[in-house]
């Protein structure tokens, strides 16, 4: 039996942490499928489409080395409904403090009572990305500052690019 194990988030844009997570997820599962949320409401910094590019490009070769398949989708609905569509068996969720397992943790409540069969994984962030946030990575953009020690080199580019012609 393949395992497979659902990832998702916004990645506006993908950050350092993300890859964290998806890297020690990479060593669990042999099949990994990194789930954009594309939320009609919201106005997201980066297009699906070029956070889908950002994710295959940043995290192809990480996951790559752990012997595991990457695939990367969006998704308009619920978490557990993507992870029903993926095949997954595991929706693995990175908690970088309390607040992060508080939710965290009724998210897995939930998507228990809805689906018995996938089964929630948590993966507490290393210590050095541990305050990586991507909405602060686009605070300090849009503000001028070095995003590097966030995200990876190519996405600080276009992160700062983009936020100089949002501006």
């Amino acid at each position: 039996m393949i395992r497979t194990g659902l990832y998702s988030g916004s990645f506006d844009p993908i950050t350092l942490g993300h890859l964290d997570v998806i890297r020690r997820g990479a060593r669990l599962v042999d099949r990994l499928v990194v789930a954009i949320g594309v939320h009609h409401g919201k106005a997201p910094l980066f297009s699906a489409e070029e956070r889908q590019s950002m994710i295959e490009r940043e995290a192809g070769a990480v996951v790559r080395e752990a012997g595991c398949d990457l695939e990367v989708v969006t998704f308009d609905d619920l978490v557990i409904d993507a992870a029903r569509r993926a095949g997954a068996n595991f929706i693995l969720r990175g908690i970088r403090d309390a607040t992060d397992l508080d939710y965290e943790m009724r998210m897995c409540g939930m998507n228990a009572a809805v689906a018995p069969d996938v089964q929630t994984v948590f993966l507490p962030a290393s210590a050095e990305v541990r305050h990586i946030a991507a909405s602060l990575a686009r605070q300090v953009a849009a503000m001028g500052g070095d995003v590097g020690h966030f995200v990876p080199p190519r996405v600080a580019e276009a992160l700062v690019t983009r936020s100089r012609s949002a501006s």
